[in-house]
């Protein structure tokens, strides 16, 4: 069972703000550094929030709070260092713990000025940090206060927190992907004043607190400094519904492990189209039923401009559309939700391979 505490008096609580001195914003990103790149290999997890976790390329699951009731939606996800658990937040304050996470405190039964919408943890997991959307902090167990945006004018909202190394700083970046630096943290870029396809969601330090990545809504991963030689570590990143394909992915996402049946479409099997369509259904948007119209139905993009939702084919024929067999979702960092072949579950699956299509479809 998760250990689970909403509503536990709080322990050193700082809800102070820093002078505008103490936060420095990066000057856009050069050009290499604002080239994404995916999540090949990379262990990372997916939270929503309602409060269920997915977890990819391997990463282990610790539990999740699916199916129970919050006093709050989730609005944010964090791993303990060595990567054996993590914390959901929800926008009240109050803390989830999983696997080797512990509970410090939370601000679940306080009066706040500005929602909570994330945490981070300090480097050697006795503590955390929250963080409102004006950037303004709060501190539990061995967290220590180093600044914060609390008090300044931002033209986008604070979305992410990360610790430097040694504890005795950190990073916020907002969805724009401006960076503000406090205590040790150093500038090395951002992505301030580029032209992004998704907003920024998070930002995950190197390992030698020498660089950092932003890494976007649709999973995309922007290095700077020494994270353009490193590969990125485990990270948990909490999706969140923009548009009605984030809707339509969350609802497939809620479908996993139920059979596939050729002709089904749910609640309690299902084909690949079938799947496609309810998602979509469940979205606000009424699609076809068959694979083949289902390409022809919205906007084709190329693989580089695929969202959360979108639609990606195979065909015995990739150059001709009518001979589309198999339609899937897309889910971002080069994965994808669907109901493969008789036998099988509705799973995730890497996108490629034999008779793939160049395009995908936005409904």
């Amino acid at each position: 069972m998760p250990a689970v505490a909403t509503v536990s008096a709080v322990a050193a609580l700082s809800g102070l703000v820093a002078t505008p001195a103490t936060a420095a914003q990066a000057a856009p990103a050069t050009p290499a550094a604002a080239t994404p790149a995916p999540l090949y290999g990379s262990p990372y997890y997916l939270a929503s929030p309602s409060g269920a976790v997915w977890p990819f390329n391997g990463a282990p699951n610790y539990g999740s709070m699916a199916g129970a009731r919050l006093n709050a939606q989730i609005v944010g996800t964090t791993l303990t260092p060595d990567s054996h658990g993590y914390w959901l937040v929800a926008g009240d304050g109050g803390i989830f713990s999983f696997g080797d996470a512990h509970f410090y405190g939370s601000t679940g039964n306080l009066r706040l000025n500005r929602p909570v919408i994330g945490m981070a943890a300090t480097p050697d997991g006795h503590g955390y940090w929250l963080f409102a959307g004006d950037g303004g902090v709060f501190t539990f167990g061995d967290a220590h206060f180093y600044g914060s945006t609390g008090n300044l004018h931002l033209s986008q909202p604070i979305v992410g927190m990360t610790p430097t190394p040694d504890g005795h700083g950190y990073w916020m970046v907002a969805a724009d992907g401006g960076v503000f630096t406090f205590g040790t943290a150093h500038l090395y870029g951002s992505l301030a004043r580029s032209a992004l396809g998704q907003p920024v969601a998070r930002l995950v330090t190197a390992r030698n607190g020498a660089g950092y990545w932003e890494i976007a809504h649709d999973g995309d991963v922007y290095p700077f400094g020494s994270a353009s030689t490193q590969s990125v570590p485990t990270f948990a990143l909490l999706h969140t519904v923009l548009t009605a394909g984030d809707a339509a992915m969350e609802w497939a996402m809620a479908q996993l492990g139920k059979p596939y049946q050729w002709g089904g479409s749910g609640p309690a099997s299902f084909d690949c189209s079938g799947l496609v369509m309810r998602a979509w259904e469940a979205a606000g948007v009424d699609i076809p039923r068959v694979a083949a119209d289902q390409y022809d139905f919205g906007t084709h993009a190329g693989i580089a401009q695929l969202r959360m939702g979108d639609l990606v084919f195979w065909a015995d024929n990739p150059a001709q559309p009518s001979s589309i067999y198999h339609v899937a979702m897309y889910i971002g960092g080069h994965h994808m939700v669907n109901a493969p072949y008789t036998g099988q579950v509705v799973r995730t699956d890497w996108i490629g391979g034999p008779g793939f299509v160049s395009l995908g479809t936005r409904p």
